[in-house]
Formats: C-alpha cells, structure tokens, sequence
C-alpha cells in the first residue's frame, strides 16, 4: 500500500513531538506544513526537510497534494480548520483541547460524520506505555472488578516557560492536563455517570486554576478521584507521569513514582518495570510523552489504512470533552453535575 501523505498545521511548541514522530511512523509522513509565523515555519521546514510551506491553511488545502492533515494549533482554530478539512474530504488529526465549547465539539464531529471523513483527537496519554500497562492488567481479570481508582498528576513544573499562553487564560489545568487525566480514568474504568470537582489557585501569576480535585462516579459502579496539580512541591518531581491506584475485588493495582508497577492479586504480589522507550530524538522526562505521540500517531495511519476507528475518534473524544465542561459547571456551581444531560 502507497505511503499515506500528511500536512501538518501549526509549528509551535508541542508540534515538534510531532514531527519527529512522523519520522518514525510506518506507513505515513509529512510533505507540507503551515503556520502563520514565517520564522517558525522556516525553523521546522528547514529542521525536517519540509519544502512546501504555506502561511494560510486554505492556499495549502487548495494545492492538496495530501491524504491527511495534523491540525496542532490552539484551540481557537480548531473548528474553523477542522471544518476547512471536512469540506475538501481531508481525514483530520485535531491537537486537543479539541474545542473551546462542546457545542463546537458537537458541530466538529457532526460535520465529519456528514461528509465522511475520519476525525481523531490528538489525545496521547491514554497511548502511554505505563498506562497500557495498568490497563492490560485490568484487563487480565488478576484484580478482579475494579470498584475503585485514583489518577493522579501533581507537579511544580513550570510548564509556563515553553507555553506563556497556558497563564493567561481563565481556564488552565483542567482544559490543559486534566482532559488527559480524566480521558485515562474513562480509559481506565469506562464511562462516567456524573461528576463533582472542586479547582483553586495557587500561583497569583496566572489566571486560571492549578489545582483540581474531581470525583467520578462511573457507569460500571466505579468510583474515582481524578486530581491534578502544578503547585505541588514535591522531594523528587514525578513529571510527567500519572500515577495510578486501584482496587479491585481480588486485588489491586498501583503504577507509582519511577514507573512502577506493583499488582497485588491472588498469588501474591508482582512488581514490574513499565519504563517508557527513550526514543532516538527524545529527552528526559518528556520521553514518556513523547513516545505516547508516536504510538498514537502511529495507530492513526494504521486505521486509516484498514479503515476502521481510532480509540480517541472526535466521537469518542465529546465524552471526555463533556468531562472537562462538566468539571468546570461543578467547580463553579458546587454541584454534582450529570454527564448524560451535557451529551445529548
């Protein structure tokens, strides 16, 4: 089968990851990029050899020349772009937060469906190999039921100094991290039946909050906390990982600090190393996310070669987009808030 063609839209911070993970993705690479700053598209095209580059997005659909494209701009473009895509029949790759409403989300998703065309939301922390691992687990039945769970992301990172847009808006953490956090726990234990959280601020320089406490109740009769952080001050830094508890009715699983991971079944006790892979082009501590974006990416040309779905599809993508929203209502309100109602 013919290489799959890609254009990559937006050149910023994260779309680095990007691009070298297209490298190394069996079945697929980049032959067009665009971004509106000139000097960051030239810094890109020039780092991985990328010849044609565009300053608009529509002159690049225009020329065509590409069977799918990778939209990681900010979220204020998305629908616009994802639309654009949609109406020349081009599968499309969407960075998350995959919309600033769920509204928008809806339409996003509705307009794809419509015409056809394959929509995935660039959602990697589920692709993480420790995560896989937790889930494998799970899976296996050593545990037993799951019937509750913790996921877990407190740091004192300063991610502010790659991404200075991340401290201006109103929303932060839970729009920013806690979407992944929350995708793992819908990962994880399934879908959730209503939610309540509760959000501070802790550091004066930014404006939105740092800090988020969420308590889900799942489908399946699960509960779990999901709690973020970047005002924790820790002894060691676990950035970036998530660290994982469960219990279940046989047992239980624990993915710590350093990537371990301890599983507590019938016949004892089994300790393992769930170490991500340190890829050629990456670099500690982001390895682990790093590898997460070729999985993903990698899982995305493999599904658009055999035609079937990717786990985090735009459609899958408004449950976990309805989890942020619904975060945000509860926080202010202080209410437990249903998911069923925001997702119809």
């Amino acid at each position: 089968m013919a290489e799959l063609k890609g254009a990559l839209i937006g050149c910023g911070f994260f779309a680095i990851n990007q691009m070298h993970a297209w490298q190394g993705v069996k079945g697929a690479q980049i032959v067009a990029i665009c971004d509106r700053d000139p000097e960051r598209l030239k810094l890109v095209g020039d780092q991985f050899g990328i010849e044609r580059r565009y300053g608009d997005a529509a002159a690049m659909f225009a020329d065509g020349g590409f069977d799918f494209v990778d939209i990681a701009t900010t979220v204020a473009s998305h629908r616009a772009l994802v639309e654009m895509a949609a109406s020349h029949k081009i599968p499309a790759i969407c960075q998350k937060p995959f919309a600033k409403t769920l509204s928008d989300a809806k339409a996003m998703v509705a307009v794809c469906a419509q015409t056809g065309v394959p929509l995935m939301v660039h959602e990697n922390f589920r692709w993480q190999t420790p995560i896989q691992a937790v889930k494998a687990v799970l899976q296996s039945g050593v545990i037993g039921e799951a019937f509750w769970g913790r996921f877990s992301f407190r740091s004192g990172f300063d991610v502010f100094s790659g991404q200075p847009y991340l401290a201006e808006g109103e929303r932060f953490i839970i729009e920013d991290l806690g979407i992944h956090t929350l995708d793992i726990a819908r990962f994880i234990l399934g879908d959730v039946a209503s939610l309540t959280a509760r959000t501070k601020r802790i550091n004066p320089k930014i404006n939105g909050e740092d800090v988020a406490t969420i308590l889900l109740d799942h489908e399946s009769g699960a509960t779990s906390i999901v709690d973020v952080s970047y005002a924790s001050r820790l002894s060691t830094e676990p950035f970036p990982e998530t660290l994982i508890e469960l219990d279940g009715t046989k047992g239980s699983i624990r993915l710590s600090q350093g990537y371990r991971l301890e599983v507590t079944g019938p016949d004892g006790v089994a300790i393992s190393d769930v170490s991500p892979q340190l890829l050629s082009w990456a670099s500690r501590p982001w390895h682990n996310i790093q590898e997460s974006v070729l999985a993903i990416q990698q899982d995305w040309a493999d599904r658009l070669a055999d035609g079937t779905e990717t786990s985090t599809s735009g459609v899958d993508n408004l449950k976990t987009l309805a989890l942020v929203e619904a975060a945000y209502d509860s926080a202010a309100s202080g209410r437990t808030v249903d998911i069923g109602a925001l997702l119809q």
